[in-house]
């Protein structure tokens, strides 16, 4: 017996889930089915009471801070889930109504029409290895707030230290010698030092469990050969594979650099084409490491012992691509600074190019599903 498709539109909040129901045919009806809790059990409660033998059940909502327990929870039991982008969806500008209801409506009918943009749901695992790479990502920003924080009381108050580089043993010496004017003042400023001193100790603890827990993950042996490259740290090699999964799940090189947002920009109209800066659409935690490792080009070409030492294990074909990778970017760094181009221009040139030469290297390496 044929089944008959419906498809689930789910407006999910935190403690609530709106349904709506679109039959199979392109002009189907499409109807409000009702709220329910936010959990997983009265979710399974409405999937029972859709289920049947005759119907085919397609779900959809869309990504948010819900996570993806319910896409997980939905593909368990065997039904088909998507998880919509919410950047994607196209608003009409004279829709001024919007209600949980009318959205999951939207979500059952676009799905139906097939216009809606699906994003990547990672492996558990890997969603894992992300979060604690975010974390460090967290505190690294905490510890610069602090030391802004810090800079500006001293600033403030005529405190100048004649250094070449600050938050070196020397800058902290030189710290533990000054004495602010008021007990006040001094009490805010070891405070100030007190907590750049737990941040430091948080960003060496995240790292330090970074570099205890990659070595057993299933992706592991990517992360080992993008650490391969020249100006690819291990946090760095992780945090890529954490954001973006399997690289190669895109089709080619294009179309990672356009997800990580370092393409340029465009507006063409007739025979006027106009590119500007980056569209920085994508992820900006994998753009972010990717552009500091892009600094590290601007050397001449050369296998250090530390590059060396990390290239230990990995195949020939790995070892060919990173001496490859670096004689290009090494050049078209000069090149491009020969121009006159700023800086900042130059490096996300470079990053754009080093992403490439990742999803080259990740179709050398299997990966276990």
């Amino acid at each position: 017996m044929k089944k008959h498709i419906t498809f689930v539109g789910l407006d999910v909040h935190k403690n609530s889930i709106n349904v709506a129901l679109a039959d199979g045919d392109r002009n189907g009806d499409v109807r409000y089915y009702g709220a329910i809790g936010g959990t997983l059990d009265d979710l399974d409660r409405v999937v029972k009471k859709l289920a049947s033998s005759t119907r085919e059940l397609h779900f959809v909502y869309e990504a948010g801070p819900c996570g993806y327990d319910i896409f997980r929870s939905l593909t368990d039991k065997g039904y088909t889930c998507a998880v919509a982008s919410p950047s994607h969806i196209g608003k009409k500008p004279s829709e001024r109504i919007k209600t949980d209801r009318r959205d999951a409506m939207m979500l059952a009918r676009l799905h139906r029409a097939g216009e809606l943009t699906y994003v990547f749901v990672p492996h558990a695992e890997d969603e894992a290895m992300r979060d604690l790479t975010r974390a460090r990502e967290d505190a690294l920003k905490a510890q610069r707030v602090a030391r802004q924080q810090l800079g500006g009381l001293l600033l403030r108050l005529g405190f100048r230290y004649q250094g070449r580089t600050a938050w070196n043993p020397a800058h902290f010496r030189w710290l533990a010698d000054q004495k602010m004017p008021t007990p006040s003042q001094q009490v805010v400023f070891q405070e100030y030092i007190n907590a750049i001193d737990e941040t430091t100790k948080r960003v060496e603890r995240h790292t330090q469990q970074i570099e205890n827990l990659v070595p057993s993950w299933r992706l592991a042996p990517v992360v080992k050969a993008l650490h391969a490259l020249r100006g690819v740290s291990l946090i760095v090699a992780a945090t890529m594979i954490a954001e973006l999964g399997d690289l190669t799940r895109f089709e080619n090189p294009g179309k990672l650099m356009a997800f990580l947002g370092l393409v340029p920009s465009e507006h063409t109209s007739g025979q006027k084409r106009r590119q500007g800066a980056i569209t920085k659409c994508g992820n900006g935690h994998a753009r972010r490491v990717l552009v500091e490792a892009g600094q590290a080009y601007s050397y001449p070409a050369r296998i250090t012992p530390p590059l060396l030492k990390r290239q230990e294990g990995v195949s020939k074909e790995v070892k060919d691509i990173s001496w490859k990778c670096q004689v290009r970017l090494c050049a078209r760094f000069r090149r491009l600074s020969a121009t006159g181009k700023n800086r900042n221009t130059v490096v996300t040139a470079i990053a754009r190019e080093l992403a490439a030469f990742m999803w080259s290297i990740a179709k050398q390496v299997p990966i276990s599903v």
